[in-house]
């Protein structure tokens, strides 16, 4: 007769204990606790124990304190490498963002073939990076160039134009292509953000001689400003430590005048197997990042109270 009863209480400890917030929380969060520990703080704990010591393929680590740091700094390659991260993240968030606010701009109207022109526009961003920057690569080429060929029979050009075998042209190539691939992303999030506007804001500007211009700079930009900071925070950081497409494009070439951190930091430390080296340059990043986003951050609070 006492195992009735026993069953009976441990129910209602179960419910009760389902029934505690804190409990629940607790079981909730727990998975997700677990995985971010193994896939983000490991990694980033061992990524720091490998820039402070000598380690490489094959060899134990030995402690060696900042000295993969400063051998990193002294490396002339590296400070092109921080240059052209610089260069490429702050050109390609410039495009992006002026040219996926154009196109937000273009969608909140209604025109005929506005469903066709949405979907046709997420193509950059669903396609594979790999897979479309191949295609970049081989509209790039300096032999099969299909721009070039185009260029040439219009009577553009009178020559071949060096889009990958010249290191300025190589960037510049790079941040087209980064441009192309992550405007939607800009555009569908600032027409998220347009579509909340409310539209008699626009009709009493209107009616007070606003001009189009005037209406997006002291209606539409001031309540867009929110949803702006936050798809530029994603888009710096994610551009910044942007490896996929270097790699796939450029290879860091020619001479290595194009890579990026992200890619420098796999050449040293994958390809020739000098990890704690490699790790140290990867983690140059993460100032740079969290300088950036802590300023943006303080910005959209800053635009919250206001």
């Amino acid at each position: 007769m006492a195992l009735p009863h026993s069953g009976t209480s441990q129910r209602r400890a179960l419910t009760g204990l389902l029934e505690n917030e804190r409990f629940l929380a607790f079981v909730l969060l727990a998975p997700t606790v677990l995985l971010l520990g193994l896939f983000i703080a490991y990694p980033f704990v061992m990524g720091v124990w490998f820039s402070l010591s000598d380690i490489s393929v094959g060899n134990p680590a030995h402690f060696v304190g900042l000295r993969n740091f400063v051998k990193a700094w002294n490396d002339s390659i590296f400070r092109t490498a921080f240059w052209n991260t610089s260069f490429y993240t702050f050109w390609a968030t410039i495009f992006k963002l002026a040219l996926g606010m154009w196109l937000a701009l273009l969608l909140n109207r209604h025109f005929r073939g506005k469903r066709i022109v949405r979907a046709s526009m997420l193509l950059p961003f669903i396609v594979p990076t790999v897979l479309s920057t191949f295609a970049w690569r081989w509209m790039f080429d300096p032999t099969f160039s299909v721009l070039n060929w185009t260029l040439y029979k219009t009577g553009f050009i009178v020559a071949k134009l060096p889009f990958l075998s010249n290191g300025d042209w190589a960037l510049w190539c790079a941040i087209a292509v980064n441009t192309w691939r992550g405007m939607p992303f800009f555009a569908i999030t600032l027409l998220a953000g347009l579509q909340t506007i409310n539209t008699d804001l626009h009709e009493a500007a209107s009616l007070d001689g606003a001009n189009g211009w005037k209406r997006f700079w002291h209606v539409t930009w001031p309540l867009l400003k929110p949803v702006t900071v936050v798809v530029v925070v994603f888009s710096i950081i994610q551009t910044f430590s942007d490896f996929q497409l270097i790699y796939v494009l450029t290879g860091g070439g020619p001479a290595n005048s194009t890579h990026l951190l992200a890619t420098y930091a796999y050449q040293i430390g994958v390809a020739t197997g000098l990890l704690g080296e490699g790790a140290a340059i990867s983690l140059c990043m993460l100032p740079v990042l969290f300088i950036v986003v802590w300023i943006q951050l303080r910005y959209l609070r800053r635009l919250e109270g206001a």
